[in-house]
């Protein structure tokens, strides 16, 4: 008879094991909140750094970080922290729910139904994370 764990899940199993050896403070790690550490730059900055900075006539921020969430979504919905980080950089420079919703369906077509979804998923708890900060 054979484990139902899959190799992946031993993986994370083990890893756990380590961190709680090297930290037991790791037990409770959340990634969620590692990422409130960093802080939502502001639009002026992302224009500074992500606009318009190669060329004046180049994309703006709001278009770089929409097309940043297309390959964050076409690698599978991965990495969620960046994935995370780049909705709620969005958002700040000017994207709409429909816009991120829309650049994360968009890609369905070339990435497949689960990385849509599962950016989808990931999106939408950052649009309900921020609906709550804004009251």
């Amino acid at each position: 008879m054979t484990d139902a764990k899959t190799p992946f899940e031993l993986m994370m199993a083990q890893a756990q094991e380590m961190a709680k050896a090297f930290n037991p403070a790791m037990e409770t790690f959340n990634p969620k909140g590692f990422e409130k550490l960093w802080p939502t730059m502001p639009k002026d900055s992302m224009e500074m750094w992500f606009g318009r900075g190669l060329s004046k006539e180049g994309l703006d921020a709001k278009t770089r970080l929409l097309l940043t969430l297309a390959g964050l979504t076409m690698q599978g919905a991965q990495a969620e922290t960046p994935l995370r980080m780049t909705v709620r950089h969005a958002m700040e420079a000017g994207a709409t729910n429909d816009e991120i919703a829309e650049t994360i369906a968009q890609m369905s077509m070339f990435a497949g139904i689960p990385a849509m979804t599962r950016a989808m998923d990931l999106a939408r708890a950052v649009m309900e994370d921020n609906k709550d900060n804004e009251t």
